[in-house]
């Protein structure tokens, strides 16, 4: 049999088929993926083939084989310093809740979220929230964001999950797919959520005070479906995306902007910070680059973590 992987609380995988039936299912012996060194081998959005057993009346699944993953979000096992953990997979649009103020979403911790979804494959939407609260002054300084978002590629729509403004055009990209919502506690998460399904209560971005502290907690995914012919998945305790380890050679590539312009540079490993002939370092002085997106990068590249709050656009 065949099913997708709804909820795992560790040892136990709550695995649902087709034709709707929910099985409870767990792991024969010792499972491994190749290539993957992680504390999860099952993850929430897996597709998987399991056989049914019978005990003392009892209904279960074992699971036998995992599909190949079109791509999966990990994070690093604080306990296991070498090992992974496996949120969750095969997800199909990943939403960034974006808002000026109350709290303000900065620009590095947007283009740390972008590159992420570049890094792990999937397409990332910005959503600007709020905008029923907006002056006109903010509204313009919301549409120049967006517009400098669009240009890269990006898509961006203005919403306000209170008023349900726009949330049709948000309803629309989630139908057919697997969603994941992402954005600093108190964008409005929870209230898009419960807007987009009616009477449906996600605890969305409830970060522990042990997660705070940096303590590790086991924190499960799980996947709802939603009326529509949609599916979410709720990470409580995670705190957005993380940006992935990656190597300061595939940095760039995973900026659009840069990655377009990257086979015109002298040196096909070009960092673009101190290289002659650099057509990325070419394009920022045209202002045919950000530069706020220039320096998330040089941000990145040099592992400053502490400096996603602040807007790199308004410096100079």
């Amino acid at each position: 049999m065949t099913g997708t992987v709804y909820k795992s609380t560790g040892s136990w995988y709550t695995v649902k088929t087709d034709n709707g039936k929910v099985y409870e299912c767990r792991i024969k012996g010792k499972f491994r993926i190749k290539g993957i060194k992680s504390t999860n081998p099952v993850a929430v959005g897996d597709l998987v083939d399991f056989k049914l057993e019978t005990n003392n009346d009892q209904e279960t699944g074992v699971i036998e084989n995992i599909h190949e993953r079109q791509n999966y979000i990990i994070r690093k096992s604080v306990n296991l310093s070498k090992q992974t953990h496996i949120i969750a997979s095969n997800i199909d649009v990943v939403f960034l809740l974006v808002t000026l103020n109350n709290p303000t979403t900065f620009t590095t911790f947007i283009d740390r979220f972008l590159v992420t979804a570049e890094a792990y494959g999937i397409r990332a939407v910005l959503l600007f929230n709020k905008i029923d609260t907006y002056n006109d002054d903010e509204l313009v300084e919301v549409k120049y964001l967006a517009a400098l978002y669009r240009k890269i590629g990006y898509e961006c729509i203005g919403i306000s999950a209170k008023t349900a403004k726009n949330v049709d055009k948000v309803k629309s990209i989630m139908e057919g797919k697997v969603s994941m919502f992402s954005g600093h506690s108190g964008v409005g998460k929870s209230t898009l959520i419960n807007t987009i399904e009616q009477g449906f209560s996600l605890k969305t971005a409830e970060i522990s005070n042990q997660h705070q502290q940096g303590q590790h907690t086991t924190t499960f995914a799980e996947m709802f479906d939603l009326s529509f012919e949609a599916k979410i998945i709720d990470t409580p305790g995670i705190k957005g995306f993380g940006v992935v380890d990656m190597d300061k050679e595939e940095l760039g590539d995973y900026f659009p902007e840069f990655f377009e312009l990257k086979s015109e540079c002298k040196f096909n490993n070009c960092l673009h910070i101190n290289e002659p002939k650099c057509a990325v370092k070419a394009a920022l002085e045209n202002e045919e680059i950000a530069w706020s997106r220039y320096k998330s990068y040089l941000q990145i590249l040099e592992g400053e973590e502490e400096h996603y709050r602040k807007n790199n656009y308004d410096e100079d």
